[in-house]
């Protein structure tokens, strides 16, 4: 499975170190398996500080605070197609961008008792579930989330 993450670092109050890219690329390809998704998937994941996602939140969901991720997935051709945008040409699903604020991260890994890894992770994993379109409106739908969100952790050794 030919995968395409590309990282961006838009802030610069937490390192993003090497391992912490792998860690990101090995829960989205934990994900991609879990849902047994077929093609190529590429996906944009941006790490930032609060500002920059309280821009975003604002802008996008009139919120105006910051709040830990976000995700924007890429439209569908029609509403029977799954979530992303798949090349006519090959078999590459551009699924979207997921932004994930580091502050609130560490404040939450801080609050929560686990490691800032984990929390990245959990973040991750919830976003991309969104766009492959999971949600949480219901409690039903939330526990069904929660439980995949465990599942890709699991698989990436970040258990509570």
């Amino acid at each position: 499975m030919l995968v395409e993450i590309d990282i961006l670092d838009q802030q610069d109050k937490f390192s993003v170190t090497p391992s912490l890219e792998h860690l990101l690329e090995e829960i989205f390809r934990s994900c991609w398996q879990i849902e047994a998704r077929d093609g190529s998937p590429e996906v944009s994941i941006v790490l930032c500080d609060d500002d920059f996602i309280r821009g975003l939140n604002r802008d996008y969901r009139q919120i105006d605070q910051p709040t830990d991720v976000l995700s924007f997935p890429q439209e569908a051709p029609s509403a029977d197609d799954p979530p992303g945008l798949s090349s006519p040409l090959d078999d590459t699903v551009v699924l979207g961008d997921v932004i994930i604020s580091l502050e609130r991260a560490m404040e939450q890994a801080e609050a929560y008792g686990h490691s800032f890894e984990r929390e990245v992770g959990y973040l991750l994993a919830h976003g991309l579930l969104h766009l492959l379109g999971m949600d949480h409106d219901t409690e039903e739908d939330r526990q069904s989330m929660r439980e995949k969100e465990e599942k890709i952790l699991a698989q990436v050794q970040l258990v509570r």
